[in-house]
């Protein structure tokens, strides 16, 4: 039960979180999550929160979506994501801790080499991005802090960039789920467990849509890598006390 109530109140400074940046949510509570549950049950878990945390999101924002990058970036990463949730399924847990602690620290050098070249992302590149970060999904699901470079790269800020990146995210979340499904792992207590955190991480991105307009590019970035440090250490302190 503590551990539960731990989790809600995480989730809701994740939701916050997830609501001011649009991302952050599943890197605060998946190392939780894998402490607890092991990797195999914590992606699961985490991935059906997110897609109802992304629900909320594009409600809060549904008027500000560019719904042609939605397409063509899920058209490739929504397949990919199947890929990787098979790839998570079939590999060690032990692979998938150490994997999840280096992923995050490697995206705080890619994120600012991103920004500082100021690339400039085309709609046949959201593809080839999609493909990419759908099989990162599948696999670690905490992929955020890579697409925010590629929606801000394409031109999107603000409302119109966190509704299209919610939007494009949920369709590779409905996938990796549906996979998770398929290959029954998704018990009555982890589904349970899933909608109760996401339905905490909803309340968020209704709570910080004033604070979205008037926040500064150096805090929204030091934000998402404090979250990345933390995330990583998470996860590899799982993997050596496991």
């Amino acid at each position: 039960m503590l551990a539960i109530a731990l989790i809600l109140v995480l989730a809701l400074g994740a939701g916050a979180l997830g609501g001011i940046v649009g991302t952050g949510s599943s890197l605060v509570l998946l190392p939780v999550l894998v402490v607890l549950y092991g990797p195999r049950m914590a992606v699961p878990m985490m991935g059906i929160a997110a897609v109802l945390a992304n629900v909320a999101r594009v409600m809060a924002w549904w008027r500000d979506i560019r719904w042609r990058p939605v397409v063509v970036y899920a058209a490739t990463g929504a397949p990919a994501a199947v890929l990787g949730a098979h790839t998570l399924l079939t590999i060690s847990p032990r692979i998938v801790d150490g994997f999840l602690g280096v992923f995050f620290l490697a995206m705080i050098p890619i994120r600012r080499i991103a920004a500082t070249r100021e690339w400039r992302i085309r709609l046949w590149h959201l593809a080839i991005a999609g493909a990419v970060v759908g099989f990162l999904t599948g696999l670690v699901l905490s992929t955020g802090p890579l697409s925010v470079p590629i929606f801000t790269g394409f031109g999107l800020s603000g409302g119109a960039f966190l509704g299209t990146e919610a939007a494009s995210a949920l369709l590779l979340y409905a996938a990796t789920i549906t996979t998770f499904g398929q290959f029954g792992v998704l018990t009555t207590g982890l589904v349970v467990r899933g909608l109760v955190i996401g339905v905490a991480l909803m309340v968020g991105p209704f709570l910080t849509r004033r604070l979205v307009r008037t926040l500064r590019p150096r805090t929204y970035s030091a934000l998402i890598d404090a979250v990345l440090v933390a995330a990583a250490a998470g996860m590899l302190l799982a993997l050596v006390s496991g």
